[in-house]
């Protein structure tokens, strides 16, 4: 929580802006994407991006928690 409080206080501009113009880019999306996919690509892209999602909501925090856990320990070896 702190550190989404943080990144907001620092932000260039507000979660009101940002919801605004995030809005508008979704209705121009909406209204620019076809109503059908237009090859198997398309197909595959629509179909896997839910579960690329999910593997990595549940596996990208702890993979990056290790890697920089395991870059800490390697740096502080190197200076002891």
């Amino acid at each position: 929580m702190a550190a989404s409080q943080a990144a907001s206080a620092d932000a260039l501009v507000s979660n009101e802006t940002s919801a605004a113009v995030s809005g508008a880019f979704d209705r121009l999306g909406a209204v620019l994407k076809p109503s059908q996919p237009q090859t198997v690509e398309d197909l595959m892209k629509e179909m896997l991006r839910p579960m690329l999602r999910a593997w990595l909501d549940d596996n990208l925090p702890p993979l990056v928690e290790r890697l920089v856990r395991d870059e800490i320990e390697r740096v502080t070896r190197r200076r002891s």
